[in-house]
């Protein structure tokens, strides 16, 4: 008689890893350090960035004169009333007028916009452009850019207007004298006299702006 028994079935592969999930600790850190990579790679480029802009800072710098130099330091440091680094609208209006920028109200204010930093840290609300203040750094930064963008025809017509008291358009005879003796040269009449005429090409007993001109830029 025939046995009535089934064969046996092959148990199930229970202990094999076939429909395991995957490993979502290993995904989870290979995510973190993605973004840990990223975030040293941002920071690194924001370095160099920050060393580019330092370096092109010196380099202008060093471009001015020593009395340039000189004379942003005075301008910051005179208008700087309470001694902080630091200059606010209205200081950074006259300290620019002071080095022969005149800016307009808007200027100014994108300057600081673009450069200050808050009169009040602690503050988190934006504050307004009037509020900024511009540490010494950055003014020093604006001026020799603008200082050495400006065409030197500028600056002498500047000092001719020292010398020409009045607006007259000529520098005379008590002009140089008035001059030097805010120097503090004891120059004799002749001397004052003798350099008058040498440079006054057209015989007026003066000299005039494209005269000065033609004696600073030869």
């Amino acid at each position: 008689m025939a046995s009535s028994a089934h064969p046996a079935f092959p148990s199930r592969p229970y202990g094999t890893n076939l429909g395991k999930l995957p490993d979502r600790s290993s995904a989870a850190a290979f995510g973190a350090s993605t973004t840990q990579q990223q975030r040293e790679a941002q920071r690194l480029e924001r370095d160099r960035e920050r060393q580019e802009k330092e370096r092109l800072e010196r380099e202008e710098q060093n471009k001015l004169t020593q009395e340039q130099q000189e004379e942003i330091r005075e301008a910051f440091q005179l208008f700087d009333l309470d001694k902080d680094q630091k200059i606010d609208y209205h200081e950074l209006k006259v300290a620019m007028k002071a080095l022969g920028f005149e800016l307009p109200k808007s200027e100014i204010l994108s300057i600081l916009q673009a450069h200050g930093i808050p009169s009040d840290p602690t503050s988190t609300n934006a504050p307004h452009a009037t509020r900024l203040l511009l540490p010494f750094a950055q003014f020093q930064t604006i001026m020799a850019q603008r200082i050495l963008a400006r065409d030197p025809r500028d600056e002498i017509l500047r000092a001719f207007e020292l010398f020409d008291e009045g607006g007259k358009g000529k520098i005379n005879l008590q002009d140089l004298r008035r001059v030097a003796r805010e120097l503090g040269e004891a120059l004799e009449e002749e001397e004052l006299a003798a350099m008058i005429e040498e440079f006054d090409l057209d015989g007026d007993g003066a000299i005039d702006r494209e005269e000065f001109l033609g004696i600073c830029l030869q």
